[in-house]
């Protein structure tokens, strides 16, 4: 009887041991995955916010998009000046997207659309049509204007006070049209009729001529429109002028700009001389002209679109800006073709 005793006591003992070491075991094993649960969460955790944590910001940077209505020589001095002074504003951190409309308004638009897609930081538009479609393709992005005569002719602003507002401002090529009329009466004044030779889709052309009109008619002078409507009938119209006025008239004109060279071969073999509105086109057939650094004004474009990006500077109330300078320029062999003798503060036009 003890020994079975004992047998039933030993066997309990052993039971209530293994049952110790089971419990053990169990809580042993369940704070390992606890600690290996709660590691793998911090773990986790920290890589999450390894990568929701911003990443140290550089430099900003800036793309501008360029659209310019076609090539040549003022509108190219005006986009390498803009350039020029923003790179030396801002370095590396901006980057240009250069784009020639090759003298198609509906390429500008094609270019500008391109733009508010991409979602430049600022769009230069270069002469009159650029501008005319930047301004209908966004009132977001900040718009520059370079090149353009007239703002509120261009964007049909009734009484314009110098500040477009909105998401646009720039600066303007505009020479003192009461000057250009004085360097005529200068030259010439024994004239009679003044032709005025412009493209008639160009609306800042047409602000000119009626301007200067104005201004000649006061003089005593007859004053004459020749419009053309693009360059195919620019050849008939400048035919016609050249053999009915006196002396001719050229504004700052893109079309006639780009078609220097066939005004010439027309005016210059008929002795009529040619005043322009600006030194591209004087350099090309013209005799004179009250000129302006294109260069200089991309200058002051840029320094504007440096204001803007880097200064965070309000476009809306940025005024539009002329150039400080002008300068009485004369082309030396057509002067000299046509016997034409320029005071002593004229300047010649370098020869390229």
């Amino acid at each position: 009887m003890k020994k079975l005793l004992a047998l039933l006591l030993t066997a309990t003992m052993v039971v209530s041991l293994a049952a110790c070491g089971s419990k053990e075991t169990e809580d042993a094993a369940s704070t390992a995955d606890t600690e290996e649960t709660a590691d793998a969460a911090e773990e986790t955790e920290d890589a999450d916010s390894q990568e929701t944590e911003p990443a140290e910001s550089g430099d900003a940077t800036y793309t501008v998009g360029i659209c310019q209505l076609m090539q040549h020589e003022a509108l190219d001095a005006a986009t390498q000046g803009f350039k020029d002074a923003l790179t030396e504003a801002l370095g590396d951190a901006v980057i240009f997207d250069e784009q020639n409309a090759q003298g198609d308004s509906n390429t500008c638009s094609t270019i500008i659309n391109s733009f508010v897609s991409s979602n430049v930081d600022l769009i230069l538009a270069n002469a009159t049509p650029a501008l005319q479609a930047a301004a209908a393709g966004t009132n977001e992005i900040p718009i520059l204007g370079t090149s353009v005569t007239e703002y509120g002719v261009a964007l049909e602003i009734e009484g314009f006070s110098g500040t477009v507002g909105g998401n646009i401002s720039g600066t303007s090529d505009l020479a003192p049209l009461d000057g250009q009329a004085d360097m005529i009466q200068e030259l010439f004044p024994d004239a009679k009729t003044i032709g005025l030779l412009y493209c008639s889709a160009e609306a800042n052309s047409q602000y000119q001529v009626d301007t200067v009109k104005e201004f000649l008619e006061e003089k005593g002078y007859t004053c004459e429109y020749y419009a053309f409507s693009d360059s195919n009938d620019l050849s008939s119209v400048a035919t016609t002028a050249a053999g009915e006025v006196d002396v001719i008239y050229v504004p700052t004109d893109n079309t006639a700009a780009s078609n220097t060279e066939l005004i010439n071969n027309i005016c210059l073999p008929a002795g009529i001389p040619v005043v322009a509105g600006e030194e591209g086109i004087c350099a090309g057939c013209g005799v004179a002209t009250l000129s302006i650094s294109y260069y200089d004004l991309g200058v002051a474009t840029g320094k504007m679109a440096a204001k803007i990006l880097a200064e965070g500077a309000d476009i809306s109330e940025m005024p539009i800006e002329y150039a400080p300078n002008f300068v009485k320029k004369y082309n030396a062999a057509n002067c000299e073709a046509l016997g034409v003798t320029v005071p002593d503060d004229y300047e010649p036009i370098a020869a390229e």
